[in-house]
């Protein structure tokens, strides 16, 4: 039998698209949930933007018949606005004047007159409305289509691999056929690997595992990394996953026009990626990119941010210290007098800003923008929703380079996890890419000081 969905606004706020995804079931939308829409739509930034995207889908239905009966989707299920059910009674702790409770309203007015077999399912992103249902006897969900899946989560873009002793110096000459490598299990059992492209190989010579070499995944062979010797604007790799995210960050645009890098804090995902587009850009040896442009996507910038004082550099630079922070370390590299003269370190940051040689922007402005040569690092990715994610990739121009940093463990934004967030979908479809390249850097690999590495290890 069919089920019947009650959908939240916060699912069309944050998937457009949301009402496509749900077969030939049947949905429903309650009236309260038009009213938020159009209080949102006004809204500048994604909110606004998403809630008009749905409300233009939903005129699209009125004008090919009545909501309040019914229309067919292209699914083949039955889009319907419920304004009933006004009078059905709460618990006496909820508040009947409540946006939410109003759609528990509607919830319960349908459970109470479905048929046998019948299911009635409560859609929305918000986990304490969820606990409401349950209280109220309504089962409810999260909106799942853009959640990944647990084995997704775990993909790290690196993996370690044998190699037969005879076939060492063929690797460092050209290479190895991807299937002359592989695992051992505890029996010493050979199992072969099935890679990804542009996955990151440690090898190990299968006689001598002290012999350690590092590769990645081209095609059908495995290859030498090209940037290993690399120092980018002076800085030398201290793990190997920072060798692994130098060779990503120091390819080119057309090679790996989008870099994913997760990993914990304090394993220089923000330090490294900003000194590779230095070296690209300020040393400028051949003319790769005209800028580096910074965006932090965190909560507050999907907020209209237009009642802070000051333009937009302004109003965002309390949020871009991090940038600074990192900046005042890879200019200055002698850490015993690198403090001080404060006022010559500062100097030089703010010549690199004036110079427009680092740019840094709030998400909701670069929407709409094709963005040509440039290297463009989003900070804080998981905080960004699979829609922004979408739009950012898909706003590349010709010789742009998007990297995307973040802890997928580590979220700020309301109705985001660790399976939902932008970072992690844009590393679950984009995985295979030729144009991707990707590396998750481990615990082990926390370089910020030797407390950080013991604090995320420990806490």
């Amino acid at each position: 039998m069919k089920k019947t969905y009650v959908i939240d606004t916060n699912v069309l706020i944050q998937a457009p698209y949301a009402l496509n995804c749900f077969e030939d079931n049947n949905l429903v939308i309650p009236l309260v949930v038009l009213e938020e829409l159009d209080g949102l739509k006004k809204n500048e930034g994604e909110k606004g933007a998403n809630a008009r995207a749905a409300v233009r889908f939903l005129e699209d239905c009125r004008s090919r018949g009545d909501l309040l009966k019914g229309v067919e989707l292209e699914a083949g299920g039955v889009l319907r606005i419920e304004k009933n059910f006004v009078n059905v009674e709460l618990p006496i702790d909820l508040p009947e004047d409540k946006a939410d409770n109003r759609i528990l309203k509607v919830c319960k007015g349908l459970f109470d007159l479905k048929e046998d077999g019948q299911e009635i399912v409560l859609v929305t992103k918000d986990l304490v409305l969820r606990l409401k249902a349950q209280i109220m006897g309504i089962k409810a969900e999260d909106f799942t289509t853009e959640q990944i899946s647990e084995n997704d989560a775990q993909y790290t873009g690196r993996c370690e691999a044998y190699i037969p002793e005879e076939l060492v110096k063929d690797f460092k000459k050209k290479g190895v056929d991807c299937k002359a490598l592989y695992q051992s299990d505890e029996a010493g059992n050979h199992t072969p690997i099935v890679f990804s492209e542009n996955e990151f190989v440690i090898l190990k010579a299968d006689q001598s595992t002290k012999k350690t070499m590092l590769g990645r995944v081209q095609g059908n062979r495995v290859v030498a990394l090209t940037y290993k010797k690399s120092k980018p604007y002076g800085i030398s790799p201290r793990n190997v996953g920072q060798y692994f995210m130098q060779e990503a960050l120091m390819m080119s645009a057309q090679e790996a026009p989008l870099v994913i890098i997760k990993g914990m804090a304090g394993t220089a995902k923000t330090f490294y990626s900003l000194a590779v587009g230095m070296e690209k850009v300020y040393n400028n040896p051949n003319g790769e990119y005209r800028r580096i442009v910074v965006c932090r996507p965190n909560a507050q910038f999907d907020d209209d941010i237009g009642f802070l004082p000051g333009d937009e550099k302004e109003k965002i630079a309390p949020l871009m210290r991090p940038i600074i922070d990192n900046l005042e370390q890879i200019l200055d590299s002698d850490e015993k007098s690198r403090y001080e003269d404060e006022t010559v370190l500062s100097d030089k940051i703010q010549e690199v800003f004036e110079r427009d040689i680092i740019q840094t922007e709030a998400l909701n402005f670069i929407r709409g923008r094709s963005i040509a040569k440039t290297y463009l690092i989003i900070d804080e990715a998981q905080n960004m929703t699979p829609n922004q994610v979408k739009g950012i990739i898909t706003r590349a121009g010709k010789d742009t380079k998007i990297i995307l940093l973040g802890d997928p463990n580590q979220i700020d934004k309301p109705f985001l996890d660790e399976r939902t967030n932008g970072l992690s979908y844009a590393a679950k479809y984009m995985n295979g890419s030729p144009f991707c390249w990707q590396v998750t850097l481990s615990a082990d690999e926390c370089e910020r000081s030797v407390l950080a590495m013991d604090a995320v290890k420990r806490l």
